[in-house]
């Protein structure tokens, strides 16, 4: 008989707790992002926010007093008035707070006033939020004391004095991890009588402490007809920085002064400037030279036989397994991965330039050229972050809040040489100019600047008119001893897209490249792994680009299927090379032949004229991906047209020069 007795089902598990979301809000060059990779490890995670183009890092905070903690960098902003797409996006996470549970507010100790408006703006919003008072070192040269009694007094929440270059963020876990566990802080308020913060004792129908809201309060500072409450908000920040500060009575000349009078001038900066990227260049080649040697020998070799040996011992010698891990694999893929001591040199010596604090007035020197020629001045940036990757660069064009400067600086971005360019760079400086190699790169880098300027007028002059230009406004840094931990750091997390680049597009791109060099060109004989490279299917079509270039003195299949491939990522055109050469064969001198061949005994004009289009013609697909979703897909073509143009007139030129007078 079936069971009558009520049966309970086992209760439902419990929802898994949600991890804790804490927002880093701070204005740029205030110590945010050092911060954050301080906390997380610089273990950062970038996406697209929904419904934006605007980045959010993210990342993991572990610590002994708040367990893990989901860590949100918000874009830098100055205030809660949006200025840019950035602040906008900053603006509306901290409003709709639902999904924050903490925030913490960055403010640099150096120089407390320019902090203390974002602050106020945070503050008047019900969230609950911890300032951390960074750059206190550099405060502390200064002669300037922040009191952070009188800080946590006037903004009604925590202040923790901290130096986060040195890894000192236990202070701000205790106090986070106590905010946490108590109710929002009564937010300040704008009232008739100023900006401060209400007592608990206030009763709940006091106008003052009602939650400003971000539109009321972005209203109230850019409204004509009503400047009241913006006018006590900066009396407050006054107030507040003159009672919290103690500076020394006469202002001090500091270091930092005394170089920026030099390095900042208008003439003297940009030639110090220009020299100290000639030694950064100068010096990544000098010393990296014997590594990657070093490293060619090892893949060449040891790598090569090996392979070999085990493919033997499996039954696969001469198949072609074996021709796919040998000349495919090994030989693309290997020769590229010789040039990581080059990446890591060339990284870490700019991310000491950036720490130091130099980067921020090449970004003056520069921008000074670029005002004069009409450019946008905060386009600096973007353009700057192209040196390193133009993806990212074109993405960062969303830093400028006019529509038609982000255009035209997506349009500029892919004329700046990313670092992916600089392995072809050093192969070919090497090859065919061996005792001015690192001049040669450098001169590289001059030449893309200036391709960026042509680019810029000829744009302003042509299909995007009649635009003014805005001022670059920009935090100078003080100088400071870069950290050793954070030079790592920064140099890892570069090469580390480096290696993720070759581990994932680049072997497919050497994939397809050795199976055209497999299959036989039309009417050639011979059948697929049976069939040399020089009558395949890839040859076959670089030879007939190849027409196109004639004047250009590199109408060579090599050299054309090369920048073919670099359509993909300009890392393949090293990799191409070294697949589509006999193995074992000397890959610099195979080349240096193929262009004296090719340009009729000028290999060195020929060459100059190869790296020049190399500069200028259309990166990558992903840059093409990420202007399409930046400008649209017009623009995007216009881009295309105008960079495959410029590359092959100047390529043509310099060729035409060169051979006239060498």
């Amino acid at each position: 008989m079936a069971d009558t007795i009520p049966r309970h089902s086992d209760p439902a598990p419990a929802p898994a707790p949600r991890s804790r979301v804490v927002a880093l809000v701070g204005s740029p060059n205030s110590g945010k992002s050092t911060l954050f990779n301080a906390l997380t490890g610089a273990g950062r995670a970038v996406g697209n926010y929904p419904g934006t183009t605007v980045e959010v890092g993210t990342g993991r905070w572990t610590s002994a007093s708040l367990g893990d903690v989901t860590l949100t960098d918000l874009p830098g902003a100055y205030s809660l008035d949006p200025l840019s797409p950035d602040e906008a996006l900053t603006a509306e996470l901290l409003h709709g707070g639902s999904a924050l549970d903490a925030a913490v507010i960055v403010c640099d100790a150096a120089h407390l006033g320019r902090s203390l408006v974002l602050a106020a703006h945070v503050r008047q919003l019900p969230v609950r939020s911890v300032v951390a008072l960074t750059m206190s070192d550099v405060a502390d040269r200064r002669g300037v004391t922040v009191d952070t009694d009188v800080l946590a007094e006037r903004l009604g929440v925590p202040v923790v004095r901290l130096d986060p270059r040195r890894r000192d963020v236990s202070a701000l876990a205790r106090a986070l991890a106590q905010v946490l566990d108590e109710p929002p802080p009564r937010p300040l308020a704008v009232s008739s009588d100023g900006v401060g913060r209400c007592t608990p004792a206030c009763p709940p129908e006091c106008t003052a402490c009602q939650p400003a809201d971000v539109a009321d309060l972005t209203a109230s500072l850019t409204v004509d007809d009503d400047l009241e409450r913006a006018e006590q908000l900066f009396a407050w920040v006054t107030e507040t920085t003159e009672l919290a500060t103690t500076r020394p009575p006469e202002a001090r000349r500091t270091w930092t002064d005394r170089v920026d009078r030099w390095v900042t001038a208008p003439i003297v900066g940009p030639l110090v400037f220009l020299a100290v990227m000639w030694g950064v260049f100068v010096l990544t080649t000098t010393v990296a030279a014997p590594l990657q040697d070093g490293l060619d020998a090892l893949f060449t070799g040891p790598v090569t036989d090996a392979a070999r040996a085990v493919l033997g011992a499996v039954g696969l010698s001469g198949s072609l397994v074996e021709g796919f891990v040998v000349d495919g694999l090994i030989a693309g893929v290997g020769m590229l991965l010789t040039f990581l001591p080059l990446m890591a040199i060339m990284f870490a010596l700019l991310a000491l330039l950036e720490d130091s604090g130099y980067m921020a007035r090449a970004a003056v020197v520069t921008d000074r050229l670029m005002g004069r020629l009409g450019l946008p001045g905060r386009a600096f940036m973007p353009l700057v972050v192209g040196f390193g990757c133009n993806v990212p660069a074109i993405s960062a064009v969303r830093v400028l809040p006019d529509a038609r400067h982000r255009l035209l600086t997506a349009l500029l971005v892919p004329f700046t040489s990313c670092s992916a360019r600089l392995t072809v760079y050093v192969m070919v400086a090497a090859t065919f100019f061996p005792d001015n190699a690192g001049t040669v790169v450098f001169l590289m880098y001059v030449t893309s600047i200036v391709l960026v300027i042509l680019g810029g007028l000829l744009l302003r002059s042509t299909l995007i008119r009649s635009m003014g230009s805005d001022p670059l406004v920009l935090d100078l840094p003080t100088y400071q001893r870069p950290s050793v931990r954070l030079l790592a750091g920064a140099t890892w997390m570069r090469l580390r897209g480096f290696l993720q680049t070759a581990s994932g597009i680049i072997v497919a791109t050497v994939a397809v490249v050795w199976a055209m060099g497999v299959i036989p060109a039309p009417g050639a004989a011979g059948s697929v792994g049976d069939v040399p490279v020089n009558d395949s299917l890839y040859a076959w079509i670089s030879e007939h680009v190849a027409v196109l270039f004639g004047p250009t003195g590199f109408a060579e299949w090599h050299a054309v299927g090369a920048l073919i491939v670099g359509f993909v990522a300009k890392e393949a055109v090293i990799s191409s090379w070294a697949q589509t050469y006999p193995a074992g064969s000397d890959l610099s001198a195979s080349v240096f032949a193929d262009f004296t061949a090719a340009s009729g005994g000028h290999p060195q004009a020929a060459a100059a004229a190869f790296l020049v289009f190399l500069l200028a013609y259309t990166p990558c697909v992903a840059t093409l991906a990420t202007q399409r979703r930046q400008i649209g897909m017009r623009w995007t073509s216009v881009g295309v047209v105008m960079q495959l143009t410029m590359a092959w007139v100047l390529a043509v030129a310099v060729f035409q020069i060169g051979s006239t007078i060498s």
